[in-house]
């Protein structure tokens, strides 16, 4: 049997784990035991991260609807409540892209859910 040089093959494996290390500090990014170390780390973070990131955009939208509905003179309770009731389908992320960039719009959602 004819023997096997492996050094390619480390070479490629030690570069894909560096690869995904771009932009990390210290030795992190550069030193391979390090590198698979901070990995580890950073890969079984990004999931909770992700998580995470719907429900802080999820509290920002809830933010903007309540601050445009008291610029119409009216709570975000009652607005949400009320849409519910008159069957308007407008989710939270629409709405506060309306409080934000259209507030005439917005204003008018307002008025007929009133």
């Amino acid at each position: 049997m004819t023997r096997v040089k492996r050094g390619k093959i480390a070479h490629k494996k030690r570069e894909r784990v560096l690869k995904h290390t771009k932009g990390f500090k210290w030795g992190r990014r550069s030193k391979e035991r390090l590198a698979k170390e901070a990995l580890l780390h950073a890969w079984s973070r990004s999931f909770k991260g992700r998580k995470e990131k719907k429900r802080e955009y999820r509290a920002l939208w809830n933010t903007r609807v309540n601050a445009g509905a008291r610029e119409a003179g009216m709570k975000y309770s009652t607005l949400i409540s009320a849409m519910k009731k008159k069957g308007v389908k407008l989710d939270r992320k629409m709405l506060a892209m309306l409080a934000k960039d259209e507030p005439a719009v917005f204003k008018k959602i307002v008025a007929t859910v009133r």
